[in-house]
């Protein structure tokens, strides 16, 4: 998708961010991060106490008090500086996605509830026994902000789709690059779950009658550009427990700090009675508070939000990314999830006295003019098995297509008549023509659907040549994907239509730890509140409208762009490219938003910890000489340990930036070695970091010249 964010940023992006970031320093933006307003008002006294130096009660160098409240100032737009990066690759890509949104016209053809001009507003009137208008009918051109739901409008091929809805008529080839980045156009039509569409997109051929089912400004792209802009971004439950966490840090640090002076101001301990400079204690109040964290805190959760963008997936909420993180079961439908979809010949099985290449170059016959996917198969099988050339059909051949009716397709060539289709079928065209199915095929045919496969019989004539098997066939790699699902503690399970005996054999191929067989709407719907009241969390793919109440339910729901509004108002996130086993990667990525989270927490506050071995000799050390204990780093001067630390304080914020923006490095592994690891680097480099990262600007200060 052109213009997709986190493919790299450029220059323009990087400078509208940095702008970006000096706007959000005002100090009524950052109300909702108490942290950084703490941070906020430790530079702002800071730099007060540079402009009217003899307000600070300690003889504190100027140079000190100036080089303190910049580097206080830098730590802040920092801080601020990650969360404009992370929105602004969001905004790149709502400006991409509205730059194909211009100034559109459209040709209603009736008003909501109104088939003779006077309605309830309740309804197109079709409910009412009014017919459809036709494609051809004349209709008014309106803006197509004007169009209201319920209102039917039409588009010809070459127009722009004015808005969402679903089409009541027609066919026709749409081109949802716009949306979805894809290139390929998609086949939407009236009725079934095909018949969606998208306002912004494009129809390449034909026409569609659409009724519209989202109001002006409501529609999929436009509400897709407010969550990408990140405008309508809410704080998760786990977000907003960590800040309130941060919060009470931040509070009981500036109550201690506040205290400090007031004591030492009575501490005959102090040289020469003197309590500690204003400049030292701002110092010291923003090395203790958890800014890190506090700073790269909203990057995350955006960034989490952006990761899922990158894969075409639009959450409606990062409440939603988060709980992927946590899910424990994934529901999974079987066609187009764990199979293509299309069932593909795998076997020729002939008749007693029949050669396999007589049967094969008969199904081949019958299938030269089948455009299914079945029927293609069947023509590369034959070419594959016996090195069988497909051949043009002849002028005189006569295709006879399969309909619901004679569930059997064939051709008719000369005198010959050969047909394949389903066994009654064929049983019952070489019964009028005096023949019969014999007792091996039909032992074939029953022994193929008892494994889970779908049998076809070929005839010519009143001859049963032999069967076809025909099989799902499981998408590659996923008894891999599966196996690594379960490493991660997550269960899986295949719910579809398919009788018992068929589910059984698809589940075993593609290696799901469970099926339900023989589900209906309401079966999804009660499997979903059975496993969240045994307190799973559950995650599950649909794209019908028989699928939205068990989206409702769930705490994980993708629906796929291509399928209904229903299903797409439901889910809690939309695929954009409809692929239901996106639903695997999801989950890795909301495990990842956790996980960095956790880390980059982990990390922040073991900073914290080893800073106050820098900050805390250096503030106290003069009154009290037990403090000694603490200078592990002999950094000698207490000026440059302070700027050192307020120092790498605001470096370190800088270097966490792309790991926030990145996300940690997932990998499946148990929970309690994932633990462990975590704690290691995160935990224990925190702790040591802060040790080398001071020491050495410390050592570069003194170099420098600093006293």
């Amino acid at each position: 998708m052109s213009g997709a964010p986190g493919r790299g940023f450029d220059r323009r992006l990087v400078a509208r961010a940095l702008r970006e970031s000096l706007v959000r320093l005002a100090p009524w933006k950052l109300v909702d991060a108490p942290v950084l307003l703490v941070t906020w008002c430790s530079a702002a006294a800071a730099t007060l106490l540079a402009c009217v130096p003899s307000w600070n009660g300690r003889a504190e160098p100027p140079w000190f008090v100036v080089a303190l409240a910049a580097l206080l100032w830098l730590t802040l737009w920092f801080a601020t500086a990650s969360e404009a990066l992370a929105e602004g690759r969001g905004r790149a890509h709502a400006e991409a996605l509205r730059a194909g949104r211009r100034s559109q016209q459209a040709v209603r053809l009736r008003r909501a509830g109104t088939p003779d001009g006077r309605g309830d507003g309740e309804g197109d009137g079709a409910r009412d026994g009014a017919p459809l208008p036709s494609h051809d009918a004349p209709g008014e051109t309106i803006p197509a902000t004007e169009l209201a739901v319920g209102d039917l409008y039409v588009v010809r091929a070459g127009e722009v789709v004015p808005a969402d809805g679903d089409a009541v008529a027609g066919i026709a080839s749409v081109d949802e690059s716009a949306v979805t980045g894809e290139s390929a156009p998609v086949i939407r039509e009236a009725g079934g779950d095909r018949s969606a569409v998208t306002g912004g997109t494009r129809l390449l051929s034909d026409w569609l009658v659409v009724r519209v089912t989202a109001p002006a400004g409501g529609g999929f792209l436009e509400r897709m550009i407010a969550l990408v802009e990140g405008a309508t971004r809410q704080r998760t439950p786990n977000e907003i427990a960590l800040s309130l966490l941060l919060t009470a840090l931040t509070l009981l640090f500036v109550v201690v700090v506040a205290t400090v002076r007031p004591f030492s101001r009575d501490d005959a301990a102090w040289s020469g009675g003197e309590p500690l400079g204003f400049a030292t204690l701002l110092a010291l109040l923003v090395c203790l508070i958890p800014t890190t964290i506090g700073g790269l805190l909203p990057a995350i959760g955006i960034a989490g939000i952006d990761r899922l963008h990158r894969h075409h997936v639009i959450a409606r909420s990062g409440r939603a990314v988060e709980a992927a993180g946590d899910v424990d079961v994934l529901l999974l439908d079987k066609t187009g999830t764990i199979t293509f979809g299309n069932r593909a010949a795998s076997e020729f099985l002939p008749a007693p006295g029949v050669a396999p290449a007589e049967l094969a170059e008969a199904a081949q016959l019958a299938s030269l003019g089948d455009e299914t996917p079945e029927g293609r198969s069947i023509v590369v099988l034959a070419k594959e098995k016996f090195g069988l050339r497909g051949r043009a059909l002849e002028a005189q051949a006569q295709v006879v297509p399969f309909t619901a009716q004679t569930r059997m397709s064939g051709l008719d060539l000369g005198a010959r008549r050969v047909r394949k289709g389903a066994p009654s079928a064929i049983a019952a065209f070489v019964r009028e023509r005096g023949g019969a199915v014999a007792d091996a095929v039909a032992r074939d045919v029953e022994r193929i659907g008892r494994e889970g496969a779908t049998p076809l019989l070929v005839a010519e004539g009143g001859r049963v040549l032999g069967a076809i098997r025909l099989r799902d066939v499981v998408k590659g790699g996923l008894r891999e994907r599966f196996a690594e699902l379960r490493r991660m503690g997550i269960r899986t399970i295949m719910i579809t239509g398919d009788a018992a005996t068929t589910a059984a054999a698809i589940a075993a191929e593609a290696g799901v730890d469970e099926f339900r067989a023989e589900a209906r709407p309401e079966t999804k719907l009660a499997l979903v509140r059975e496993l969240q009241a045994g307190g799973r969390l559950v995650a599950m793919t649909g794209d019908g409208t028989n699928d939205a109440p068990a989206l409702a339910q769930a705490d994980v729901a993708l629906a796929m762009q291509s399928g209904t509004q229903a299903a797409k108002e439901a889910g809690n996130m939309v695929d954009l490219e409809s692929n239901p086993t996106k639903l695997i990667e999801i989950v890795a990525i909301g495990k990842q938003l956790l996980m960095t989270r956790g880390a980059l927490t982990t990390f922040s506050l073991a900073n914290d910890v080893a800073k106050y071995f820098a900050i805390l000799p250096a503030a106290f050390l003069a009154g009290h000489p037990e403090f000694a204990a603490l200078d592990v780093m002999q950094l000698g001067s207490p000026t440059r340990a302070i700027l050192a630390a307020v120092l790498f304080n605001a470096l370190i914020l800088a270097a966490l930036v792309p790991v926030a923006l990145r996300g940690v490095a997932y990998h499946a592994l148990p929970a309690a070695l994932l633990l462990r690891r975590h704690l290691l680097r995160w935990g224990v480099g925190g702790l040591l970091a802060p040790f080398a990262g001071i020491k050495l600007l410390e050592l570069a200060l003194r170099g420098l010249g600093v006293p």
